[in-house]
């Protein structure tokens, strides 16, 4: 299925959840449109192996109405069930019971049974917790089927869950329902309810135009970057991310295999879980990924708290839009935590460094980091300018990007993108200032793909170019006490022409000469018509 197909889906199913949702807060109904999307694709994906299991044992679902072809199978053949789910569990690495199939269930919601509710609820608990796959652990806790915000009573509810899932169900059945369908189509939605969100969009969405950048630097030989995308990364790594479309990007840079495994870490509960769905719905095996749900600050994700540094892992890739000058409270023994010891800690009032710090900590000797960060990091002083001016002396910041202001659903401020590398060739940083490279929106200003080429390729060849990008030496960058605002290294002025005096007081005496003369002629025929002749 093309792009243009997928967001045409995913346009039908947002104008389903804006007729559907009525009162209901955005974020709130997003929870549920994608998770009965998810449900779709986990029902589709297992029927496909079904059938592909049982061959000529499948059922043509001539049974009666309603009746998916597993549900006969399964009444059929009860003696024979528990030994099939044990191979499709190995298999498939999950098993749904029939009647919380998809197919089931959107059956009941076009019969309008009163029995949804429960059905579903049923269906979700036994996926997380009786399907076998740990990626499903908890995956719709965030779901309230019971909440009032569906209706008061039980029969409210049921009736507005019926009515959503027939809508949803009509309209996926024009569509193919592979996972670049509904993966692209899962995708759209999170960007339009990141849109209705406002600053709430930057707990879970990183634009795909900005997205497309750090992916693109992050997938590019680390030493040489002219030399092209690497062919093969063992891990790529986003200590904050949200939905996971910044982890699927760098992923769809390089291909279905060309990523042995994706990690990622999420603080906020219903986020965790939307980019598990996410992994899923575009095809991400649960052996490929791992998504953990903790705080990145504490650092409480085990595989990373290893007390032998040998078994700690580190990444060939690190990205990361880690929320913005956010507060936190470090403890006093956080000042000897092996992430922070050689920089010192970030001030309470902004935890941008203390992110930075944490990616750069597990990023491999040959590996590549590229961050979003407020402008502010280039610049502030106090405890930010030490950090800034060790990773400045040690040869780890590699290449500044500003970009333009109003690029994110959840603020108006201009950003930069920072490029980090334990191991880097050039002694000087590269500045790109892209600030005004963009195309103006009604809401949000946009990267237009002849933009985001130009940073790409710049980054890429090391371009320079006037008012765009400088490389600057460390010699400069020393004279200036390691302050890393662009303006101080790229004028955006422009030059005005110089004025020639000469020229124009020539051009001045010549348009005298042409006033007189035309005024001359002027007042010969006011002389023969008898009229009273201009001064």
């Amino acid at each position: 299925m093309t792009e243009q197909d997928q967001r045409q889906l995913g346009s039908i199913l947002w104008g389903i959840a804006d007729q559907l949702r009525g009162a209901m807060n955005a974020d709130d109904f997003r929870d549920y449109m994608l998770s009965f999307l998810f449900l779709r694709y986990l029902s589709d994906n297992y029927e496909a192996a079904v059938k592909k299991e049982l061959g000529r044992d499948y059922p043509d679902n001539k049974g009666k109405p309603g009746t998916t072809p597993l549900q006969m199978w399964y009444e059929g053949n009860r003696a024979d069930v528990a030994e099939f789910e044990k191979q499709m569990r190995r298999k498939v690495h999950y098993v749904i019971e029939p009647q919380y199939l998809w197919a089931n269930i959107a059956e009941m919601a076009r019969t309008q049974s009163a029995e949804l509710l429960h059905t579903l609820q049923k269906g979700f608990n036994y996926i997380e917790e009786k399907s076998f796959a740990s990626a499903f652990d908890g995956l719709f806790s965030e779901i309230n089927l019971s909440s009032e915000k569906l209706g008061k009573l039980y029969a409210e509810r049921n009736a507005k869950l019926c009515n959503i899932i027939k809508s949803i169900a009509e309209g996926l059945a024009e569509f193919s329902t592979d996972s670049d369908t509904l993966g692209g189509a899962y995708e759209y939605l999170i960007g339009q309810f990141a849109a209705g969100s406002g600053k709430k969009a930057g707990e879970f969405y990183t634009p795909q135009q900005i997205s497309s950048i750090l992916s693109a630097i992050v997938t590019l030989d680390s030493q040489d970057p002219s030399a092209g995308k690497k062919k093969h990364l063992e891990s790529v790594f986003d200590f904050a991310c949200g939905s996971g479309s910044l982890l699927l990007n760098v992923r769809h840079q390089l291909g279905l295999q060309g990523i042995g495994k994706i990690y990622g870490q999420e603080k906020n509960i219903t986020t965790y879980n939307l980019a598990r769905m996410n992994m899923l719905l575009h095809g991400v095996k649960d052996s490929e990924f791992e998504i953990f749900h903790g705080d990145t600050l504490t650092n409480d994700w085990d595989i990373l708290r290893e007390a032998n540094p040998a078994k700690i892992p580190k990444f060939d890739a690190v990205v990361a839009n880690p929320p913005f000058s956010y507060r936190w409270e470090p403890s006093d023994a956080m000042g000897d935590d092996i992430r922070f010891k050689n920089y010192g800690l970030a001030p309470k009032s902004a935890a941008d460094f203390a992110f930075l710090l944490h990616g750069f900590h597990y990023l491999k000797p040959e590996g590549t980091m590229a961050i979003i960060l407020p402008h502010g990091v280039l610049f502030r002083g106090g405890a930010e300018e030490r950090i800034r001016t060790k990773l400045l002396k040690d040869g780890h910041i590699d290449t500044v990007i500003g970009l333009p202001a109003n690029l994110f659903f959840s603020t108006g401020i201009p950003v930069c993108i920072l490029v980090l590398k334990k191991c880097k060739k050039p002694d000087d940083v590269l500045f790109i200032n892209a600030a005004e490279h963009f195309e103006k929106g009604k809401r949000q200003n946009k990267l237009l793909g002849k933009h985001i080429d130009k940073i790409i390729d710049t980054y890429q060849y090391r371009k320079e170019g006037a008012r765009y990008a400088r490389r600057v030496s460390m010699d400069e960058i020393e004279k200036n006490d390691f302050n890393l605002n662009i303006s101080r290294y790229i004028s955006t002025a422009v030059t005005e022409d110089e004025v020639d005096l000469a020229a124009v007081h020539q051009q001045l005496e010549n348009i005298e000469v042409e006033i007189t003369t035309a005024k001359n002629k002027h007042n010969a025929f006011l002389k023969e018509l008898g009229l009273p002749l201009l001064p």
